[in-house]
């Protein structure tokens, strides 16, 4: 039964730069595709975060270069929670699937490994 479900994914960023942001994320989307073997006909809507520090570029542009340009995307800062770590981007994918949540690949890449380091694969490092 084909139903909706969400892959969330995170990276870091080194620099508050419109090239830094939009490179960071295309990396980010392009490992949640090939881990899940995602088409982006499937995708529902995307949404994503970025840290307070993070102004330069909104990320949803990285996803539109791709080719996602009938996808519903939005963009969103992030809380400021004191000691959070700075200058990450975070993911979350709504899709549709027959997969179970079991067999979902969430993508945390770089020092955002650190977020959730029980679904870190190190393929995704």
């Amino acid at each position: 039964m084909i139903t909706y479900r969400g892959i969330r994914g995170a990276t870091s960023v080194e620099a508050n730069d419109a090239g830094a942001i939009i490179t960071a994320t295309r990396e980010l989307l392009e490992h949640i595709v090939a881990a899940n073997n995602l088409a982006v006909e499937d995708v529902v809507s995307v949404i994503f975060t970025a840290t307070p520090d993070l102004n330069a570029a909104y990320p949803a542009r990285a996803a539109r270069e791709m080719g996602w340009v009938h996808v519903p995307l939005l963009c969103m800062q992030e809380m400021n929670v004191e000691g959070s770590l700075p200058s990450c981007i975070r993911v979350l994918v709504l899709w549709n699937t027959d997969r179970p949540p079991t067999q979902i690949r969430h993508v945390y890449l770089g020092r955002a490994r650190a977020l959730r380091p029980d679904l870190v694969e190190c393929e995704y490092g």
